[in-house]
């Protein structure tokens, strides 16, 4: 079966994606080449239809078995990187791809010290001495860019009181309004993986997406890949959803100045201008915490870290306290002030 690995022209090591270089990198002699000068393999390779199963490493001869949606993974027995061609050939191939910024140094680092800003976190789990895995893996994604027709009928009032002599007065004027808009909204992003947490994936948002290159295969040396499970197709209902609340704020913004607005019509027609299939870096992290296993999600350029820690019974009690106490504190200086007594 197709398997790519990069190994070193000059010492046979393995080569993977250097993040703070943005180069692939030699782990074992140091060389760096550019990605853009490099030919991606799999621009001249052809690959049967069928889904594959197994492959065989090409550094030491060892048969790997793999589920159907990864793409680039990493030999159990010797440790190569092993970029599965054939999951990333055709109709499985991804348009662009933004690489890692943060390496797994890094990453555990950003980790670490995002656990110890947990306000209400046990501290045990603030020391986050407990990390039992990191692993960066490129997740797809689609990016739409969505152009959205809308129009709007609704019923509105302004309501203006006065006073004329001995008399207040309610004055009511009742208005038809009508608004007819042209809404874009460009790469609104929906991960494509079963696997993957939509909660997890939604939170991590924004990428920057000035960071995105051409794909190359180069760039997941060294990493996991997976390919997408649902198609752009499929999965368009979650982008209008994901837009959905932008473009209600936006056509209140629209109608202003109004008393009330009872809507009596709402058309939105959404049509996908462009759909692109990408893949975008997550680091994923698993912590134990007195034999409880806790996910979280890393973003791969910008580090912001998404996930539930566990709470502090006690640190949650405190807190309240603590608010309780303020209030009671200001209540007491409040009556103290105008001269009279809380208790």
């Amino acid at each position: 079966m197709p398997v790519i690995q990069y190994k070193c022209p000059n010492c046979g090591g393995n080569m993977t994606f250097d993040s703070e270089t943005e180069t692939l990198a030699c782990i074992s002699c140091g060389r760096e080449d550019r990605i853009e000068d490099l030919p991606d393999p799999l621009t001249k390779a052809t690959f049967a239809e069928h889904e594959a199963q197994e492959y065989q490493c090409e550094s030491c001869g060892a048969v790997l078995i793999t589920d159907a949606e990864t793409a680039s993974t990493t030999c159990s027995f010797c440790g190569s990187n092993m970029i599965l061609g054939d999951r990333l050939a055709g109709k499985l191939a991804p348009v662009k791809v933004i690489p890692f910024a943060v390496s797994k140094d890094e990453a555990i680092q950003a980790f670490r010290k995002w656990c110890r800003k947990g306000l209400l976190t046990p501290k045990g789990f603030q020391t986050a001495d407990r990390i039992q895995s990191i692993k960066g893996i490129y997740v797809p994604f689609w990016l739409y860019d969505l152009h959205n027709h809308i129009e709007v009928e609704a019923s509105g009032t302004k309501v203006r009181t006065y006073v004329r002599g001995d008399y207040r007065y309610t004055e009511t004027e009742h208005f038809d309004i009508y608004r007819e808009i042209e809404l874009k909204y460009v790469k609104v992003p929906v991960d494509a993986s079963e696997k993957m947490s939509d909660e997890l994936m939604d939170k991590l948002e924004p990428f920057p997406y000035d960071k995105l290159k051409r794909f190359n295969t180069a760039y997941l040396a060294g990493y996991a890949a997976e390919k997408y499970s649902l198609d752009g197709e499929q999965l368009l209902p979650r982008a209008k959803d994901k837009i959905s609340g932008f473009i209600d704020e936006y056509i209140q913004s629209t109608i202003s100045g109004y008393t009330t607005v009872h809507y009596r019509s709402k058309k939105i027609e959404t049509t996908p201008e462009r759909v692109e299939y990408v893949l975008l870096p997550v680091w994923m992290l698993q912590y134990d915490y007195k034999k409880r296993k806790y996910i979280f999600a890393m973003n791969g350029q910008t580090g912001k870290v998404v996930g539930k820690p566990p709470i502090s019974k006690g640190k949650v009690a405190a807190w309240f306290a603590g608010i309780a106490s303020v209030s009671f504190f200001s209540l007491k200086t409040a009556s103290w002030m105008m001269g009279g007594g809380f208790w």
